[in-house]
């Protein structure tokens, strides 16, 4: 099928982005390699196959589905992707017996790909998601109560946000959240207007009656109890952001965030007195060198790395990232910073600014007040996560157990994050119909 002159530059830029990730994967591959001795590791022709393959699978995918999307959203996610895989296969040869994260990440980049072409194939029109907006919420929730069930559900690291089948473990709290803001954006279409405007007077402000904010705030409740209860402190605070900015984006008030933010600050408090996990973890926020051999040990090692590194790093298998515990998920930052560097840190940082920048930019495109909102609340999910996380880990705010997307090690978090890039692209595509 031939393109139009538009879809054929677009298409261009992004096979010729897709070279530079590949350069940069196995470059960074190959030097993580080279840090034990001379030789060039074994497998950087099949690593290189692999990564030019996935990357021109999800290409031609776009190619063939959504022809006029933008050409920098797949690019931004396979570097994010790719540096998360070199600094996973670096803390794979640092541990001590070597794990193998690498090879099982690879794999879950595969299915993240599949998930992504999916997507393209079969949600041409994101409006079916308005149209069964309350199935959507029913699953969503499901989605969130299924690590409660007693036969499949898993506790680990303190949190119940596992469900295993056999050898098999996901958190499905990750695809709850894209269905959740889904529901979000249908509900808050409808009711546009009446959350603009309201319908009960006090003085010169207005306010939407409860009638109108009940379902939403209802399933918004239930979300955040079931995290609560779950231990998952991260998700339920994303919950908190991404809900601020699609209720800013459908009625332009600011008084709904400021509303927002003392909703926040509420929880927060009341998170604190009643559950002694959130406690722990703001107490360690607030001073981990009192703990440096307990809870705070984590964070204090992280401080550690960033101040190794400096601002050029100690270089790619040159540091010691093992020392910080869980460096391949929650704490993935902390090795970037480390060994590549303020430079690199930064460089993730304005990553994740432009696929911000890029998926807002989509959302502002959109003349569909479904499409706007729905670009909204995934482009959100990748902005506010990434806030969390880095903030947790450089102590901007307390430490929650959420991944830096794309970048940490674990498959369900790709998978949603794959799933929200290939929404965004046909959502963009839709301009072009």
């Amino acid at each position: 099928m031939a393109l139009a002159p538009l879809a054929r530059q677009r298409r261009y830029s992004e096979l010729a982005l897709g070279l530079l990730v590949a350069i940069i994967a196995v470059g960074g591959y190959i030097l993580v390699a080279l840090a034990d001795g001379p030789k060039l590791p074994p497998g950087v022709v099949a690593l290189l196959v692999w990564v030019g393959g996935l990357y021109l699978v999800a290409h031609f995918a776009i190619r063939r589905f959504a022809p006029n999307a933008d050409a920098t959203l797949l690019p931004i996610a396979a570097l994010l992707n790719a540096v998360g895989f070199v600094m996973i296969a670096r803390l794979d040869q640092a541990n001590d017996p070597p794990t193998h994260l690498a090879g099982v990440q690879s794999v879950w980049v595969a299915v993240g790909i599949a998930v992504f072409v999916l997507t393209l194939f079969f949600v041409r029109d994101v409006r079916v998601f308005e149209r069964y907006r309350y199935t959507i919420l029913l699953v969503g929730l499901s989605a969130l109560l299924l690590p409660l069930a007693p036969s499949v559900g898993r506790t680990i690291n303190g949190a119940r946000l596992w469900v295993a089948f056999g050898s098999l473990t996901f958190e499905p709290s990750e695809l709850a959240k894209v269905l959740l803001v889904a529901f979000f954006a249908a509900y808050l279409v409808d009711k546009r207007e009446v959350l603009t405007q309201g319908r009960v007077r006090f003085g010169r402000f207005s306010l939407p009656s409860l009638r109108d904010l009940g379902p939403l705030l209802l399933a918004w409740g239930v979300a955040l109890l079931v995290l609560a209860y779950e231990k998952d402190v991260g998700t339920s605070l994303l919950f908190f952001g991404v809900f601020a900015a699609m209720l800013y984006m459908v009625t332009r008030r600011g008084a709904y965030v400021v509303g927002t933010l003392i909703l926040l600050v509420l929880g927060a408090w009341l998170a604190y007195h009643a559950f002694g996990h959130v406690r722990v973890r703001v107490d360690t926020w607030l001073d981990p060198w009192k703990t440096r051999q307990g809870t705070g040990y984590q964070i204090v090692q992280a401080q550690y790395a960033f101040g190794s590194g400096g601002v050029a790093g100690t270089g790619l298998g040159r540091g010691s990232p093992t020392l910080v515990p869980n460096a391949s998920t929650d704490f993935i930052f902390a090795a970037i910073g480390e060994e590549l560097g303020m430079i690199g840190a930064v460089g993730v940082l304005l990553l994740f600014g432009v696929l911000v920048g890029k998926g807002l930019k989509v959302a502002v495109e959109q003349q569909d007040g479904f499409g706007k909102l729905l670009a909204t609340g995934l482009t959100a999910i990748l902005g506010v996560q990434a806030f969390i996380i880095v903030g947790g880990v450089t102590r901007v705010i307390p430490l929650t157990g959420v991944t830096l997307p794309f970048v940490s090690y674990g498959g369900s978090s790709l998978i949603a994050n794959y799933l929200a890039v290939g929404l965004l692209l046909n959502i963009h595509m839709r301009r072009f119909k």
